[in-house]
């Protein structure tokens, strides 16, 4: 037998067990993706080990509850007690692990993308991986990551990748709080250093995912997820802009998107806002402005402009509320303004980058007295000063000068809220079809 013909033998018996649903996964990352992953996994069938340096999410996970807002503890209780969900700070557990889906954070510092997570997972996974093992990347991260910094930290182990453990990268596509889709409900991108990588990764998620897409490579992979969140990058700094105009013309911007929304090809509504905010759109593109000023000393103009105007519309729409208040014959300083919605979208409790912390930020700097409401959110720091989620009620309400929503936060009264507010400014439209003193973005 040749030496490929023992790698495909190999190979195929893993295959094998991951069409039957035998194999052990393991997933490295239990937050906001790793643990909808690892969860998904479970519940297919598969014996699972989740990973995390953080206790704080280990901890929840061993006690049957979940400690992100996608999960229900009850899904967690009950994969526990079947034993096919265990979670660890320990990485010796997936010596044993037949595949390992690393799902890291890569956030950025000072506009470089920072990778020391995905960097510290393959040093760690180093020292416990085995021969027929399948790694997959599924961190957010710029065009060659995956053979460029993973795989030579992997093969410090010995082993050769594509030969003696097989590598992929596909891309996280979840999207926190939405309840139409959740990761069994997206297709999936896959693209291995080789064939065989590709195959078993794209087996691994046809047990959970409703299609999978292969594509030649990890680089092209990678840029797929990149490509997603620049085009909603740019197309929300476009609507944003318009908007600005928009209101100078006196022109309703929601409804003239929702006319241009009834095209049936060749267009895809974006809606303006306070700004953007959380852990993909802001960040993604600027992977890809990274690696191009590394590579050829300059910018992608499209990305950058809309950084521009996106990182600017939390400042815009403090002009606005100025003017706004002005307009009532009401200063800025000393105004009572309460903000709808802290997170960085509805549906979710995550503040990360949320353009609404700049917003109600900001108002507090122009001397307005800040306060919020948000379901999910249950304090916030505002500059040195830590606030707590008011309850809406009439008596709140009617002793503001103004009332600015925010976000479409899940659970709000909205109704409540345009009875009793003397004054609202909708950045959201929330109150759309609604009459009364509400100002649009």
């Amino acid at each position: 037998m040749t030496d490929h013909q023992g790698d495909m033998k190999k190979w195929n018996a893993l295959i094998a067990r991951l069409e039957s649903r035998e194999a052990v996964v393991g997933v490295v990352g239990l937050g906001y993706v790793g643990l909808p992953v690892a969860t998904s996994f479970a519940d297919a069938g598969f014996r699972v080990l989740g990973v995390d340096n953080d206790r704080e999410r280990v901890a929840p996970v061993e006690g049957g509850r979940s400690h992100i807002r996608d999960i229900d503890d009850a899904d967690i209780s009950r994969l526990k007690a079947a034993h096919r969900l265990r979670a660890s700070t320990s990485y010796r557990g997936l010596a044993k692990a037949d595949a390992i889906v690393v799902s890291v954070p890569t956030p950025l510092s000072d506009g470089i993308p920072d990778v020391s997570s995905i960097e510290a997972a393959g040093r760690s996974l180093a020292k416990v991986i085995t021969g027929d093992t399948l790694v997959i990347l599924e961190s957010t991260t710029y065009p060659g990551t995956t053979e460029e910094v993973l795989a030579p930290l992997l093969e410090a182990s010995g082993l050769r990748a594509g030969h003696d453990f097989l590598l992929a990268y596909s891309p996280e596509r979840i999207d926190p709080g939405n309840e139409r889709f959740a990761f069994g409900d997206i297709p999936k991108v896959i693209g291995g250093i080789n064939d065989v990588s590709t195959r078993a990764a794209a087996t691994l998620y046809m047990q959970v995912v409703p299609k999978v897409v292969t594509v030649s490579g990890t680089r092209e992979a990678e840029m797929t997820k990149l490509i997603e969140n620049t085009f909603r990058h740019v197309n929300i700094g476009l609507v944003n802009e318009l908007a600005q105009y928009a209101n100078e013309w006196d022109v309703d911007i929601w409804e003239a998107i929702e006319a241009a929304a009834t095209k049936p090809f060749g267009y895809m509504p974006f809606w303006p806002g306070p700004g953007w905010g959380g852990h993909c759109i802001p960040l993604d593109p600027s992977y890809l402005s990274w690696r191009v000023r590394r590579d050829h000393s300059h910018e992608i103009r499209f990305i950058e402009l809309a950084q521009s105007i996106n990182a600017e519309m939390p400042k815009y729409v403090v002009e606005r509320a100025s003017l706004l208040l002005n307009e009532r014959g009401k200063a800025l300083r000393g105004a009572r303004i309460l903000g709808i919605g802290a997170a960085y979208k509805g549906g979710t409790s995550d503040t990360r980058g949320a353009p609404s912390l700049k917003v109600l930020s900001l108002l507090a700097q122009r001397g307005a007295q800040v306060a919020f409401h948000d379901p999910l959110v249950p304090t916030l720091t505002i500059g040195d000063k830590a606030l707590e989620s008011l309850p809406l009620g009439a008596k709140l309400l009617a002793k503001q000068d103004l009332v600015v929503a925010l976000i479409p936060q899940i659970d709000v009264d909205w109704g409540l809220i345009h009875r009793e507010a003397p004054f609202i400014f909708d950045c959201c439209n929330a109150f759309k079809g609604l009459n009364g003193d509400v100002a649009r973005l």
